[in-house]
């Protein structure tokens, strides 16, 4: 079972790519209405603006061509060849970004942005600090040909003095879920950023659960600018890549009644219900795996299962990088519920009213501020603990019977799906395709 869930004037200056030169993407903020009601394609940690294509070979924005650059410029060989783009750099520290948090004066909510820094700024972070520079130690993000740049992630965890000068140019390391939370997901840009940092973890994470050979034991090596890893051993030579974890996660929905069935886990913030969820197992359809989770865990028995969308979800434990939660419907045969107590804390059958008003009284904008109002404080080096659950308040300023997941969540797009359709939720996508399980 799944739980849902610089400036500086010194002479080493951190060159954040805050402006129109740098990423390209940042976007008209746009105002939202309080149902969040977003578009499929814009689920969070989808859209990575980087990964759109990748340069052939012979490009000099290719992972081949720009690790050959980044080698001999960190060896300051001469490279008579072509001019080559210039290279960003995005540290993280035990799979946490570095952002920075700018535009919060009281009235206004602060934006948080990635922390890049030039591989010049980087070179002397690393001197200055008498850490190593290792060509190894990058992995190839992508590229943006029109801006002339290369994207780069590296992984400084074990270096505590590169990481305190970071922190006193008022840079700082932030959990994902929390920039999950605090991004404005109106922002395009916001959006885009989160998209970057999901995959440069999962990356990351990967080469540290990768790190030996799973066939014989023996290390491995970073191949292709990071994108693969090879066993060390000739005579096993074997290629590993980043695989990503399939999730089935389903809003299992009772038609005669109208109503749907809605869980709660150990783990969860109080007041939080969610769609069930769980791994697939070798050899089962998708829709396989949506009857067993759902039958495993309430003893609810479901017919007819409906895609509806899927999420990159890399922010789950460092022991599986990066999860793609594949959404369903599924529709129930029975009601009768018997609650799995090693898997969830309890589940039960939710009518749309009360589920519309959940909806209604979570507060994510306030949420979203508060998680925004938080990392500007780490920046600033005064960390504060701050419940994000007690933000989820009904009009009246008393707490909320109950909330869902918020806009970040592919979750939050099941359940106000049918809330939006009522009971054709899922008829619209089953008339354009046959069922997996009939192919």
């Amino acid at each position: 079972m799944l739980a849902l869930f610089l400036s500086s004037s010194s002479s080493i200056a951190l060159s954040l790519i805050s402006n129109s030169r740098t990423l390209n993407f940042t976007g008209r903020r746009a105002l939202s209405s309080l149902a969040m009601s977003m578009n499929l394609q814009s689920h969070a940690f989808a859209g990575n603006p980087l990964r759109s294509r990748t340069p052939k070979p012979a490009d000099p924005f290719s992972p081949t061509s720009a690790f050959e650059s980044l080698k001999s410029q960190i060896a300051e060989i001469p490279n008579r060849s072509p001019p080559s783009p210039d290279f960003k750099v995005l540290p993280f520290r035990k799979g946490r970004p570095l952002v920075f948090s700018s535009g919060g004066d009281g009235n206004t909510t602060p934006d948080w942005h990635l922390g890049w820094i030039s591989f010049e700024d980087c070179k002397g972070l690393w001197a200055s600090c008498r850490v190593n520079l290792s060509e190894n130690s990058f992995v190839y993000l992508g590229s943006m040909k029109e801006d002339d740049l290369v994207f780069w992630a590296v992984d400084v965890s074990e270096e505590n003095g590169l990481v305190d000068e970071l922190r006193s140019r008022k840079l700082c390391f932030v959990e994902l879920r929390t920039l999950m939370v605090a991004a404005d997901w109106a922002d395009e840009r916001a959006m885009n950023d989160l998209a970057i940092a999901g995959h440069a973890r999962a990356l990351l994470e990967w080469h540290n659960v990768s790190r030996f050979c799973g066939f014989c034991g023996s290390s491995t090596i970073p191949m292709e600018a990071g994108r693969r890893k090879q066993c060390s051993n000739e005579t096993c030579n074997r290629r590993v890549y980043p695989r990503v974890d399939p999730v089935v996660i389903m809003l299992v929905i009772d038609r005669e009644n109208d109503r749907a069935l809605l869980s709660r886990q150990s783990r969860f913030v109080p007041r939080m219900w969610s769609c069930l969820a769980g791994f697939i197992e070798p050899g089962e359809s998708l829709e396989e795996a949506v009857r067993r989770e759902t039958w495993e865990e309430t003893g609810i028995e479901v017919g007819e299962v409906v895609y509806h969308s899927s999420q990159p979800w890399p922010v789950g434990p460092s022991s599986m990088p990066c999860q793609l939660m594949l959404g369903f419907f599924a529709f129930a045969k029975t009601t009768d519920i018997n609650v799995d107590k090693d898997e969830l804390e309890d589940a039960e059958w939710h009518s749309r009213e009360d589920v519309r008003k959940a909806l209604a009284f979570a507060e994510y904008r306030k949420a979203q501020r508060t998680a925004a109002e938080k990392i500007e404080q780490i920046c600033k080096g005064v960390e504060r603990g701050q419940n994000l659950s007690t933000d989820f308040n009904v009009e009246s300023g008393e707490l909320a019977p109950m909330f869902i997941p918020g806009p970040f969540a592919i979750a939050h797009h099941l359940i106000s799906t049918w809330i939006d359709k009522g009971s054709s939720v899922g008829l619209e996508a089953q008339s354009k395709q046959p069922s997996l399980s009939s192919l």
